[in-house]
């Protein structure tokens, strides 16, 4: 006869698995399957066992029969056991005359570059020690209070409808799009957005997805997108860059065109007006979609907010944005504003289940938008970026006054204009003194003709506050002189 018992976590500190079988009666069998379960390491050194009342009534045996075991391992050295700590596992449980002795390897070193940089000043991440926990708490002990039965079944791929109808509300207060619930997808974040436009290869979507190539993009942006738009078999052709944005006149028989107009990445700037109404013309002229990219709308500084190239023509726009900014990343929430002829295909794309995004952080996102929560801190990290923003300006302007700063009146990073020549070695300066930090070259499209000279793309949002001078201070040792 073979029987088993499985305890708790709460009783044993990990899942125990006993099977009680073979001869001598349970006594014998419990022995040797404790045993067992120290020698195999299921049960570590120092771990409690249940009281023997406890473990009797869950193995159906009686008291004295574990208390016998206990007694019998306790003696052989297997278990100790003290007046109120109870029965635990031995710190050394294999007696000696049964030892054998394994030599541990030594914990490989880890490298500086594993550790990672002394100084991050990467672009594309916030201050993670500016996350809300408190409020966010609240919102999701409330969504988790209210939520209906059914939010915890099988999400809608649509998103839940709590979170798309208060994004409506915010969207258009904040950011001037026009559009409504039953327009507005949820997804995981930009580059999901683009997996649901564009498709992926080898997933029975011979078509491409919704949208088809080629696509017109800036001559600078994430290479990371570039790279999961050819993945999609999608074809990009570069707009050059120069004061006033994208050289949108330029666009031709592109099928779509992928723009960051209020903050142009990484070079910063807004697309001018002009151009903002001469992409929507051709678009309509062409047929032709806008995919605005708004990875930072909310972060202005020295100048009025652009609002979104979308509320333009909500039939020609596919209106992005999440909350990798202006949260977290972690949270890995976004969405698209799309024009009614694109939601059903989308939602197609997506499946009929919601894969992605966590329906309960839904929840917890739309009560933080509506209880005001999210005005709050966008506020509250917008006047911290600012603080930042005028300490690199300061210290360059002392330090380093021979380096340009642009693109600084919006967004979470800035760039740094260098003499011509000197990225690369700058660059490399920054990485043996421990700084994390792009040169402007990354980001430059393969194809791109013209080049936007030397510089360094600085993220002054990811250190931490207690971090952030020292960060400055080990830049402006590496800059070139003048």
């Amino acid at each position: 006869m073979t029987e088993s018992w499985v305890n708790s976590a709460e009783r044993i500190g990990a899942d125990l698995h006993l099977e009680l079988s073979g001869p001598g009666g349970r006594r014998a069998a419990l022995i040797r399957a404790l045993r067992e379960a120290v020698r195999s390491g299921r049960l570590a050194a120092g771990t409690r066992l249940p009281p023997y009342r406890s473990l009797a009534a869950d193995l159906g045996v009686a008291r004295n029969t574990v208390a016998d075991a206990y007694a019998e391992l306790v003696a052989e050295g297997w278990l100790t056991a003290r007046q109120g700590s109870g029965t635990r596992v031995a710190e050394r449980a294999e007696p000696l005359r049964h030892a054998v002795r394994v030599p541990r390897k030594a914990p490989p070193q880890a490298s500086p570059r594993a550790r990672g940089p002394r100084h991050d000043l990467r672009q594309g991440t916030p201050d993670a020690s500016g996350f809300p926990r408190t409020a966010w708490a609240a919102s999701y002990r409330r969504a988790l209070k209210t939520a209906p039965n059914e939010a915890f079944g099988p999400g809608d791929p649509a998103g839940r409808p709590e979170l798309r109808e208060a994004l409506t509300e915010y969207l258009a207060r904040a950011r001037g799009v026009r559009t409504e619930p039953g327009r507005v997808v949820i997804c995981s974040g930009f580059a999901h957005a683009l997996r649901l436009l564009f498709g992926q290869r080898g997933q029975g979507n011979p078509g491409g997805g919704v949208l088809r190539g080629p696509l017109g993009v800036e001559a600078y942006g994430l290479g990371f997108h570039r790279e999961l738009l050819a993945a999609a078999g999608v074809r990009t052709v570069p707009l050059p860059l120069d004061e006033h944005g994208a050289r949108v006149d330029r666009l031709g028989r592109e099928r779509a065109v992928l723009l960051t107009p209020a903050h142009q990445f990484p070079t910063g700037g807004p697309l001018h007006a002009e151009r903002r109404a001469a992409v929507i013309d051709w678009a309509r002229a062409r047929g032709s979609v806008v995919l605005e990219d708004d990875y930072d709308g909310e972060f202005r500084y020295d100048r009025k907010p652009v609002g979104a190239v979308q509320g333009l023509d909500p039939e020609r726009v596919i209106h992005i944005g999440s909350v990798s900014k202006s949260l977290s990343p972690a949270l890995r929430l976004g969405w698209m504003a799309l024009p009614e002829r694109y939601v059903d295909a989308v939602l197609a794309a997506k499946g009929e289940r919601e894969a992605w995004a966590s329906v309960l952080d839904q929840l917890a996102l739309a009560d933080f938008v509506v209880s005001g929560s999210y005005d709050r801190h966008v506020r509250r990290m917008r006047q911290r970026y600012r603080r930042r923003r005028d300490r690199l300006v300061e210290a360059l302007a002392e330090r380093a006054p021979h380096v340009e700063v642009t693109g600084v009146a919006a967004g979470l990073h800035a760039v740094l204009r260098l003499p011509p020549g000197t990225e690369r070695s700058a660059v490399k300066a920054a990485a043996w003194h421990g700084i994390a930090l792009d040169g402007l070259a990354a980001f430059r499209h393969p194809e791109a003709e013209e080049r936007a000279g030397d510089g360094l793309v600085v993220g002054y949002a990811t250190p931490s506050e207690h971090a952030y001078g020292a960060a400055l201070e080990a830049l402006c040792a590496v800059l070139p002189p003048g």
